[in-house]
């Protein structure tokens, strides 16, 4: 079970975020059919600050570590993120 969290008190980048992780776990399920994972809006600055200072770019924790702040990342690196945090937990 992945846990992944989308930080960012901007919901705009939170989205652009959000849809390339969505795009990653469509192509990692491709190969692994029994992957669970759920996504979740972290918008509240407080839970924001428990990850990083940066609150206007935008963030990605999977499994509760911080894996990407400050820029958009690429379909390809969250597919090495989730397949690494997939892999340490089966």
């Amino acid at each position: 079970m992945l846990d992944i969290q989308v930080l960012g008190n901007v919901r705009s980048k939170r989205f652009l975020i959000r849809r390339v992780v969505v795009a990653a776990l469509e192509e990692l399920r491709k190969d692994n059919p029994d992957l669970e994972a759920t996504i979740a809006n972290v918008k509240d600055v407080n839970d924001i600050l428990k990850y990083t200072p940066v609150l206007m770019t935008g963030a990605l924790v999977v499994n509760e570590k911080l894996v990407c702040v400050g820029r958009y990342p690429k379909k390809e690196e969250v597919i090495g993120w989730l397949r690494a945090a997939f892999e340490q937990s089966t």
